[in-house]
């Protein structure tokens, strides 16, 4: 991805097991990755304060690496939309889930959310930030669909 708002231009580590990430928009996230490193086995040896620290901008920005450890390795976009969530905003991949959890396409989903796809594809993007007010729409669409489908009774024995 090309677009400046998932380019990294600055990371930092924190003793608290985050990292400080600036983007080439300007946007600044301090992402924790406490949950991530106890959860995920290959994530294990970030567990060394000393090995955490090393973290450095991958190449042309678009992850994060730490040496010496070719398997640990995170994308800019996932740890920007991880920064969003954990500031208790939106963040895209919310619409991403929301449209493949529907099987919806980008005509379907925007026609579903009443908006016009060029907007729809630009909270998709991450290109601007899905307001709140379009997170409860496909929260509502979810609850009005499963409103209507049809209730199966059990068959009698």
């Amino acid at each position: 991805m090309k677009s400046p708002h998932f380019i990294l231009t600055r990371v930092t580590p924190t003793s608290r097991a985050s990292l400080e990430l600036e983007y080439a928009d300007g946007a600044r996230f301090d992402v924790s990755l406490v949950d991530l490193i106890r959860s995920t086995p290959w994530m294990s040896a970030l567990k060394d304060q000393a090995v955490f620290a090393t973290v450095r901008i991958g190449e042309f920005g678009r992850t994060v690496e730490w040496p010496g450890h070719d398997d640990l390795e995170l994308a800019a976009d996932n740890l920007r939309a991880w920064g969003v969530e954990q500031a208790g905003d939106i963040s895209h991949e919310f619409i991403w889930r929301w449209m493949d959890e529907n099987d919806l396409s980008l005509d379907a989903a925007a026609a579903a959310l009443g908006m016009s796809r060029r907007m729809l594809a630009y909270y998709r993007s991450g290109t601007k930030p899905v307001p709140r007010t379009v997170a409860l729409a496909c929260l509502g669409w979810v609850a009005l669909k499963k409103q209507r489908e049809p209730k199966l009774l059990p068959l009698a024995a």
